[in-house]
């Protein structure tokens, strides 16, 4: 079988990894630009592809888990211009094995919804949480084979965002952390540093034995960018696995 083009595009950057029947290759990200063209993403797939060696005809379906429909034309058009293949929508044109509790199930994220199907293939407890640190932190619930719903949460960085954008002092962060006890800092970036990290760490554990108190015994396991800088410091994390949403993209292409 030849290569899949697995794309997570989420609000801030879309994450592109190559893939095939065996497992995951390379990965890359690139930032969510809606107003672009298909041509600029087409050539830079192109790039991409031939810096992996990879000849365009080569790919035989894009599998796209989008949470920006501005951008669904684009890669269709672009899947079919500069690879001559079809462009493969999660929960759309592929099926996320996953019986979707949500009220209004057409407004649950795809991305969660993968990320939910991923973690359930992968792990035997009943009563899994995911935990998504994007644009937004989610938390999503799945029990047996079951999207329960979640809760969404502000994202680190939009709060730092929006932390920068309402003062004039405030110096920029890189939300590192010299230990994993919490102690006061002593300069603006560290009171910046700890704050954030272990602030939003917190709220992870504050949410999470809540929700144990609907689901026994919860796993729970994280993805995203900062996963593993606010995963390092909370009490209730289990795993990290930052490709979790390609994983269930890989998963449910060949199990369709």
């Amino acid at each position: 079988m030849g290569t899949i083009l697995l794309f997570d595009a989420g609000n801030t950057n879309t994450k592109i990894c190559l893939a095939d029947d065996t497992g995951l290759g390379e990965s890359y990200t690139l930032p969510t630009r809606p107003a672009n063209t298909n041509d600029d993403w087409g050539l830079k797939i192109e790039a991409i592809l031939q810096r992996e060696g990879i000849v365009p005809s080569e790919v035989e379906a894009c599998v796209i888990s989008s949470v920006v429909p501005p951008l669904d034309p684009l890669i269709t058009r672009m899947a079919r211009r500069f690879l001559d293949c079809e462009a493969v929508f999660a929960g759309r044109d592929l099926k996320i094995d996953l019986d979707n509790e949500y009220a209004r199930p057409e407004q649950v994220g795809a991305d969660i919804l993968v990320g939910c199907l991923s973690a359930r293939l992968t792990y035997d407890a009943e009563n899994i949480i995911v935990i998504d640190f994007g644009t937004a932190t989610t938390l999503a619930c799945v029990q047996g084979t079951a999207f329960k719903g979640g809760l969404i949460c502000p994202g680190v960085l939009s709060s730092v965002s929006a932390l920068a954008g309402g003062t004039a002092k405030l110096p920029k962060v890189d939300l590192t952390i010299e230990s994993e006890t919490l102690s006061w800092g002593k300069s603006t970036e560290e009171c910046l540093n700890q704050g954030l990290v272990f602030g939003f760490a917190s709220m992870i554990d504050g949410l999470v034995n809540k929700l144990a108190a609907q689901m026994d015994d919860p796993f729970v396991v994280a993805t995203g960018g900062l996963a593993r800088t606010i995963g390092q410091v909370s009490d209730s994390v289990n795993e990290l696995r930052p490709d979790l949403v390609m994983e269930g993209l890989w998963m449910a292409y060949y199990n369709d």
